[in-house]
């Protein structure tokens, strides 16, 4: 189930996940790159990745391509999908040093999100726990904006509205800023280049028109409609940050989210 953050908050935060499964089955979960960073917040201590137990409550960095994780026996989940700024606002970490990352959130915020972990376990509603979340973030935002995010905010906006189709050229202008300072700035708030921002954002305008034309136009195509210069390119960028092909993605019945899906 996917919940929307409340507009004053989607600036920093896009969406919420919510998963649970009261069976004893495992459920492999993958969730691959779309520019974004969150977090996790689990009612159990049955989570992996790699056949490595993971915290029941981390952060996860710019994944670099994607991630698995398998979830063991009954558990509750709900994932907080954060524009990718916002990692940087809420931990003050540099976003490129947490890149492919994952951090227990008992390490930076001490036992603040306890209590969400506590509600899961306790099986209340999961929208009464993202609106108490939504509270959260609200109280911990004020007064906490530089101009930097404000800057890196209003380049994403831009990239977005061009569907990825910005050269460096279009961005000093923007800015004022040369390529070299904008990519520094871009890796410590994104934990990515201006470049492979744009090439994601690229990337998930195909997703989003797949999603909407399955039996529509050729993924041919749509993959010129998203700017790349052919199929075969496509592809390629596609299987790197995925891991699967787009006919196999079409294929995936259990679409959690735009980049967060179940693996038979």
């Amino acid at each position: 189930m996917q919940i929307e953050a409340p507009e004053y908050l989607s600036t920093y935060i896009r969406h919420y996940i919510f998963l649970e499964n009261a069976g004893d089955e495992y459920r492999n979960l993958r969730l691959f790159t779309d520019g974004s960073t969150g977090l996790i917040l689990s009612g159990s201590q049955n989570l992996y990745s790699d056949t490595i137990h993971i915290p029941s409550s981390f952060f996860y960095g710019q994944p670099a391509g994607y991630k698995d994780f398998t979830a063991r026996g009954p558990f509750s989940m709900i994932a907080v999908v954060f524009q990718p700024y916002f990692f940087n606002i809420l931990l003050k970490i540099s976003a490129k040093e947490a890149k492919n990352r994952i951090i227990s959130a008992e390490d930076v915020l001490k036992n603040e999100l306890l209590p969400f972990q506590e509600s899961l376990m306790e099986g209340i509603h999961p929208k009464i726990i993202i609106h108490q979340l939504n509270l959260f973030f609200t109280r911990f935002l004020s007064g906490k904006i530089s101009s930097d995010h404000a800057l890196i905010k209003a380049v994403q906006e831009l990239m977005i509205k061009n569907k990825g189709l910005v050269s460096s050229k279009d961005l000093e202008h923007f800015t004022g800023y040369s390529e070299r300072q904008l990519e520094r700035k871009f890796e410590n708030y994104i934990g990515l280049s201006p470049k492979k921002y744009s090439n994601i954002i690229r990337l998930h305008h195909f997703i989003n028109l797949i999603r909407k034309n399955p039996y529509g136009e050729t993924i041919a195509g749509l993959s010129y409609d998203s700017g790349f210069t052919d199929q075969s390119h496509l592809i390629k960028d596609f299987k790197n940050n995925t891991g699967l092909t787009p006919t196999q993605y079409l294929k995936t019945e259990n679409k959690l989210a735009v980049n967060f899906i179940e693996m038979q």
